[in-house]
């Protein structure tokens, strides 16, 4: 694990025997051992993998969806999202997979940003959009795809 400038870091991967990149699952059972683990490379290697050919040029990992607040993602849903390096990367109306101190894990549309945070809401309008202070956030992956095992 690298520590560099701006709070950035260096994730362990995991790559195959050719030395392409996997995809590694987050357990659902393991939300809060994600948060403990997310930099410890043992915990990663230990992580089950999956490879889709048509994710290239970044960082990809799996977040299990939860609940209702993001349709069409519900129980049993996944959530493939890309590695963000910095926060000046992220766009209002994109959606995001938080890691967070306090939360843990979520997935929510960014609604906007300012010095001391961030506004998210989820697409059901259900649920009220809240803010997610900066010094909070541990990592952020951006939505890239999503592998539903049921029709929605």
């Amino acid at each position: 694990m690298l520590k560099l400038p701006d709070n950035r870091i260096v994730l362990p991967v995991v790559v195959d025997q050719q030395g392409n990149e996997s995809i590694e699952i987050v357990p659902q059972k393991a939300t809060m051992g994600y948060l403990r683990g997310y930099s410890d490379p043992d915990y990663i290697e230990s992580l089950q993998t999956i490879s889709l050919p048509f994710l290239k040029n970044g960082k990809f990992r799996a977040f299990p969806a939860d609940g209702d607040s993001m349709p069409p993602f519900k129980d049993g849903s996944f959530i493939i999202g890309k590695y963000m390096e910095g926060l000046n990367d992220l766009k209002s109306g994109n959606t995001y997979v938080f890691i967070t101190l306090n939360d843990g894990i979520t997935y929510k549309r960014l609604r906007s940003k300012n010095k001391a945070s961030l506004t998210v809401a989820s697409d059901n309008t259900f649920y009220e959009p809240y803010d997610i202070p900066l010094n909070e956030i541990v990592e952020v992956w951006q939505y890239a795809t999503g592998i539903f095992p049921e029709d929605f």
